[in-house]
């Protein structure tokens, strides 16, 4: 599935592969957000750090009758405000995204996957 866009000088086409790394790239530079976690919870229950190059893995991106999905899946910092860094995060998220692709986003949604203490 991609995003398929007509100009007069050709076709533009842009993969759910490239929206996912865009989207994984803007909300670990939130606040609050310590990264990526896969889509699935390991068997004991914690959740993996992905590195940039896997920040895909931690997203889903759906195009519904021209409606873009986002979902992202994060680790969050502990000792901070958890549903206030995931407004903030949906926010810059559709913002950034809206402004790159120019393209309504729908709606962006977040799972929180774990909570890391950091040093």
């Amino acid at each position: 599935m991609a995003i398929e866009t007509k100009t007069n000088y050709g076709n533009i086409s842009i993969t759910s592969d490239a929206i996912a790394s865009l989207a994984g790239g803007i909300i670990t530079e939130c606040y609050g957000v310590v990264g990526m976690a896969s889509k699935q919870v390991l068997k004991d229950g914690w959740a993996e750090l992905l590195k940039k190059e896997n920040y895909s893995k931690g997203v889903v991106i759906k195009n519904t009758d021209g409606m873009i999905d986002v979902d992202l899946y994060i680790i969050v910092s502990f000792g901070i405000k958890i549903t206030e860094t995931v407004k903030e995060a949906q926010k810059k998220v559709k913002y950034m995204l809206e402004k790159t692709l120019s393209q309504d986003i729908h709606s962006v949604n977040v799972f929180v996957q774990g909570v890391r203490v950091m040093n």
